[in-house]
């Protein structure tokens, strides 16, 4: 079945650059840099549609990887040590480019402004005993005290630095900027400070605890929280928002072009969203559109004010304000002129969620009819796969076919227009076509199978052609929308 599900997410072996735009008018134009991971190019490239972009998944794995393929370089070219040019590439957000320039410009200010200071290079601190040392956290004064100073001299006991790191890693959840427990400090902890104090503790507890996996959690937050910061930090980096999903998706698409572009990406554990506002796929619609469509508008029945401006006397309104009341009602009956419009695409919009709904409950199906059919037709599973072909297409469609009524709904009306409401209409017919054989007793559907194949993959074609043209349209800016897209 011709669909974008075939698409590669792979297609490109290369990391995007940080610092390009990218070329909207012209796909081809767009070139990227490698940042740390192996070219897997093919010598054959998917033709990619108009509604796609370019995307890569990485698992934390590759993550790391490339997060310690950027430290090494940049710790080279700067002179500094590893832990120390971590710090300086979170504070510019990994643009390395832009660090390293400023570095040879300002490396004094640089320094100063990550946490650094000018001691950045110099041998790493260690615990010791110092003699006649008071802790001001805990008070103790114990001649065989150890205690810990990073190289802004504040000191601490050991025990109590350490309790401040597990609090920070564990409870407010923070790794990568951890500031000196010491008054007004601003010097980060570095992860040789981190090493030699958290890990040994959670260590000698994984030991203590006979290998808890409570205690082995503990262990790699201080990883895990640092990963999350570095794809938190990278504008075309972005975790996937589907529960317990692992992966981070890479896109090259700038929060400006997201009023040219609706940039759908699909993560490698199966689901599908919006890299621009982690949402749904919500394809032809762009995101601005989407979060008007979305929006909550609440205001009080009884003067037709603004809600939140009620303060305590909320669902008691005794407020009487001729001008602001008269003004709100003369706005409700105009309102009421495009209500019926209004309700013509919401009731249309809502039938394509509910139809979604149960079609994807009838998916969940498709294998126990799958199997039915083998049973009662001798039919091999490869030859009953039609099946579940057609109820990925339904799926698909009803979620395009959902967000074409919102999108029509901002549609200022010209010749474009027109254009689209046929190509909705004829994707909507197919798609109400499919469903009503797909919802056949299974003794007829041996006899519906060409027929069904033939139904998937119009649906799918007039899917594809309504998704290109509602994306080329936008790309050259030739819709009018009744509303703003910034």
């Amino acid at each position: 079945m011709d669909s974008e599900d075939e698409f590669n997410s792979s297609m490109s072996g290369n990391d995007f650059d940080d610092d390009s735009d990218m070329d909207l008018e012209d796909d081809s134009d767009f070139e990227v840099d490698d940042v740390g991971f192996e070219s897997q190019d093919k010598d054959i490239k998917p033709t990619r549609q108009a509604y796609e972009v370019e995307f890569k998944v990485f698992d934390p794995a590759q993550i790391q990887a490339q997060q310690d393929n950027q430290i090494n370089e940049v710790a080279t070219i700067l002179g500094q040590p590893p832990e120390a040019a971590a710090i300086l590439l979170r504070h510019s957000r990994w643009n390395k480019e832009r660090l390293i320039d400023q570095y040879m410009d300002k490396q004094e200010e640089v320094l100063e402004n990550a946490g650094l200071g000018q001691d950045a290079a110099t041998n790493p601190p260690k615990i010791q005993k110092v003699k006649g040392f008071v802790c001001d956290i805990c008070c103790d004064d114990s001649p065989d005290l150890d205690t810990f100073a990073m190289k802004c001299e504040h000191r601490f006991c050991v025990h109590c630095y350490k309790q401040y790191l597990s609090n920070k890693i564990q409870d407010e959840g923070e790794a990568a900027r951890i500031r000196c427990p010491g008054e007004g400090c601003t010097r980060i902890v570095d992860s040789k400070s981190l090493d030699i104090l958290v890990s040994h503790e959670l260590q000698a507890r994984y030991v203590v605890m006979k290998q808890s996996k409570a205690a082995m959690t503990n262990w790699q937050r201080y990883q895990v929280l640092l990963t999350r910061t570095y794809v938190d930090d990278r504008e075309n980096l972005k975790w996937c928002p589907a529960p317990d999903c692992k992966y981070a998706v890479e896109c090259p698409v700038k929060s400006k072009d997201l009023t040219k572009v609706v940039p759908t990406v699909h993560c490698d554990c199966g689901s599908d969203f919006c890299f621009g506002c982690t949402l749904a796929n919500h394809q032809p619609a762009p995101c601005s559109l989407v979060k008007r469509w979305l929006k909550k508008h609440e205001f009080c029945w009884m003067c037709m004010g603004i809600w939140s401006e009620h303060g305590t006397s909320w669902y008691n309104c005794n407020r009487f304000e001729e001008k602001s009341g008269s003004d709100a009602r003369d706005a409700q009956a105009k309102s009421r002129q495009s209500l019926e419009r209004y309700l013509h695409y919401y009731n249309r919009y809502a039938n394509h969620e509910q139809s979604a709904k149960l079609d994807k409950d009838i998916y969940l199906k498709t294998e126990k009819k799958m199997q039915q059919l083998q049973n009662t037709t001798g039919m091999s599973w490869i030859e009953v796969q039609f099946l579940d072909q057609a109820s990925q297409a339904l799926q698909q469609c009803r979620q395009v076919l959902k967000w074409t009524y919102a999108f029509a709904y901002y549609l200022a009306r010209n010749n474009l227009t027109e254009i689209f409401e046929d190509n909705q209409k004829d994707l909507e017919m197919a798609v109400e076509n499919l469903s009503e054989m797909f919802e056949k007793p299974i003794d007829q559907l041996q006899t519906l199978k060409v027929d069904m194949m033939d139904k998937t993959s119009y649906c799918t074609k007039r899917r594809i052609i309504l998704l290109n043209d509602t994306a080329e349209n936008l790309k050259a800016g030739n819709w009018d929308f009744n509303v703003p897209l910034s």
